[in-house]
């Protein structure tokens, strides 16, 4: 006899293909989100489907509303911004923590997934090469703050790069003159060397430098 998947690996499922619908932008910002629409899209009942996108809130990418129902997250500047803000100052707070803890394991980590970053290609006519591109940016930050041995901190961390990661792909676009590359490259070259206050200032300008790109497009946009 065959067991049905617990309803606990139907929701994590379920988690995982709406989270990557709102950061791809299948699912627009503020769209309401249809439960009954879902419901039959997945084949399940609205129970675990309900728990799935409730799952969703904690994370910033979806908004529930009394007598309204849940909704995706809007974009604003307000929201980029403070999200920009909120990520530098604690992602440099992981960073300086990481080198800090850091040993050769955690460095071949971080070389490895540069390695890895730097060479994929961001194609922006490919969704499948997108995906994979920020699959690989992510491992990249996450390998950077790994070593800092604060879960409830890395956890935040990687709240706001999925937000900003949204930001990305809904306002896709070059800044001329700028490397990202040779950023990531400087960032990790300072960190693996020890050198705290260089690769904390480089991250710090990093994502900033991305906060105002993101908000020039859509200042465009708008």
């Amino acid at each position: 006899m065959t067991l049905l998947p617990r309803k606990e690996t139907i929701s994590s499922r379920i988690v995982a293909a709406l989270r990557a619908a709102i950061l791809r932008g299948d699912l627009k910002p503020g769209a309401k989100i249809n439960l009954d629409r879902l419901r039959q899209d997945f084949a399940i009942s609205i129970s675990p489907l309900r728990e799935a996108v409730s799952r969703l809130v904690p994370d910033g990418l979806v908004k529930f509303e009394d007598q309204r129902g849940y909704r995706v997250a809007p974009v604003s500047a307000t929201n980029l911004a403070e999200i920009t803000d909120l990520r530098a100052g604690l992602e440099v707070q992981a960073l300086r923590a990481a080198i800090a803890g850091g040993d050769l394991d955690w460095e071949a980590d971080v070389l490895r997934a540069l390695h890895r970053l730097n060479h994929t290609a961001r194609d922006p006519a490919s969704p499948v090469g997108i995906d994979a591109w920020e699959a690989l940016h992510e491992g990249f930050h996450l390998a950077l703050i790994s070593g800092c041995r604060q879960p409830l901190l890395m956890h935040f961390c990687t709240v706001l790069r999925a937000m900003n990661g949204r930001y990305r792909r809904l306002l896709p676009g070059h800044s001329p003159g700028r490397d990202s590359a040779a950023e990531h490259a400087a960032i990790a070259q300072a960190a693996t060397a020890h050198h705290t206050d260089a690769a904390c200032a480089a991250l710090h300008d990093h994502i900033t430098r991305t906060g105002r790109d993101l908000a020039a497009r859509l200042r465009a946009q708008a």
